[in-house]
């Protein structure tokens, strides 16, 4: 089978500047799997769905919306300008992030795009479940407290060991995502890489937090914070990768491509059961 996937639009300006993986047939480009990954970050595989040809590429507007939530995030993590708390940026945990994030789990799932659809559904859930931490009204931290004092319970051992946990089995899913980011490219494969080395970070603050070793919590959240700053730094640069060039903008940017290192996956499944 051939490895080549179809789009419209793209005028002779935008074949010059694509490179040689681009070329002009009669009706359409003919794009490689190499640049296919690199726009909707899965492999490509075949499929009889003409959707990515109708439709506009839905994954940077999931990233949009996890970058700006992550570097909103990282940065209160380390102190920036005096800032702490994060009831004051709620919105970033149930709009800003799971909204566009939602959104384009559904375009991703309609595009039948099943890598990416799993990356926005599974961080739009994070977003959610970690604002709700947040809501000083919804007192959940007072359920550990003997005196149902919402300020005693945030600090005791039990509420603060559950967090902890409940980031590390975080960070052992998002090591397994990073596992299948190495099909695709250095950036993606660092924004797991990253993200799961500050989620476990700062699991370890909250255990801190446990022990009321607050300097050592103190440290851990602020180290959590700059690793999910050099994601945040990698979301950015791969957002723009992404939209530079579906706005035909004249710039190549480097994302170090992995796809070549692996089998082609531009074959069909009983293609695919005969290689293995």
């Amino acid at each position: 089978m051939a490895a080549e996937h179809t789009t419209n639009g793209l005028d002779h300006e935008a074949i010059h500047h694509a490179g040689p993986s681009l070329h002009k047939t009669d009706t359409n480009i003919t794009i490689s799997p190499e640049l296919w990954e690199k726009l909707y970050l899965t492999p490509k595989v075949p499929t009889q769905s003409d959707a990515n040809k109708r439709f506009a590429n839905p994954t940077p507007m999931g990233f949009v919306g996890f970058v700006i939530s992550t570097f909103t995030f990282a940065t209160i993590l380390m102190g920036w300008g005096g800032a702490a708390g994060l009831s004051g940026v709620a919105g970033i945990f149930f709009f800003t992030g799971p909204v566009l994030l939602i959104l384009a789990t559904i375009f991703e799932w309609v595009m039948g795009n099943f890598f990416p659809m799993m990356v926005c559904s599974l961080f739009s859930v994070f977003w959610l479940s970690f604002g709700l931490l947040q809501l000083p009204t919804l007192g959940l931290a007072a359920a550990y407290s003997t005196t149902g004092n919402a300020a005693e319970g945030a600090a005791s051992k039990e509420y603060n060991a559950a967090i902890a946990l409940y980031l590390i089995v975080w960070g052992f899913a998002l090591f397994t995502f990073f596992i299948f980011t190495l099909k695709t490219n250095v950036i993606f494969a660092g924004i797991f890489l990253f993200v799961t080395l500050g989620a476990w970070v700062l699991s370890g603050a909250y255990f801190a937090v446990a022990r009321a070793d607050y300097t050592m919590a103190l440290k851990l959240q602020k180290t959590g914070g700059a690793l999910l700053f050099i994601v945040a730094a990698l979301g950015w640069y791969m957002t723009f990768v992404i939209m530079a060039f579906e706005m035909r903008l004249p710039v190549k940017l480097p994302v170090g491509d992995l796809s070549h290192f692996w089998p082609s996956t531009d074959v069909t499944l009983s293609e695919a059961e005969k290689q293995a």
